[in-house]
């Protein structure tokens, strides 16, 4: 098992920036692959931004792409979600998840995924 607790969220005005974190316990983090979702009122989730066990490969989608960075920290058992240049649209509460993924690959569907933590909500104030 590994539990998953994000923070980070708020309200934020449009063009400003937030850092959200996801602290993971339980099995070895280094293990897991991690991701961003989010999910707006009345939509689908969607897949923000995903990286690779050791950090070195990442993705983006293309909303957020030279916007948001993703990273990780694995001595500290943490992943990371740098959200600049924020938009009206980016509100959505953001879920991170752990995907036992082995090398450097990284999905993007989320149904791959084995563990999701319990969201933090973004509010973009125009």
């Amino acid at each position: 098992q590994v539990q998953l607790v994000e923070s980070g969220g708020g309200l934020v005005q449009a063009g400003g920036s937030l850092r959200l974190s996801c602290a993971a316990s339980g099995r070895t983090f280094s293990w897991y692959g991690m991701g961003w979702f989010r999910q707006a009122p009345g939509k689908e989730r969607e897949f923000v931004a995903a990286i690779s066990r050791s950090g070195g490969s990442t993705y983006y989608a293309d909303s957020v792409k030279g916007r948001f960075t993703i990273s990780r920290d694995n001595a500290k058992n943490t992943v990371y979600l740098q959200m600049n240049s924020l938009k009206p649209e980016d509100t959505a509460v953001y879920y991170c998840a752990a995907d036992y993924l082995p090398g450097a690959a990284i999905r993007t569907d989320g149904s791959f995924y084995d563990y999701w933590g319990q969201g933090t909500q973004v509010t973009l104030s125009s």
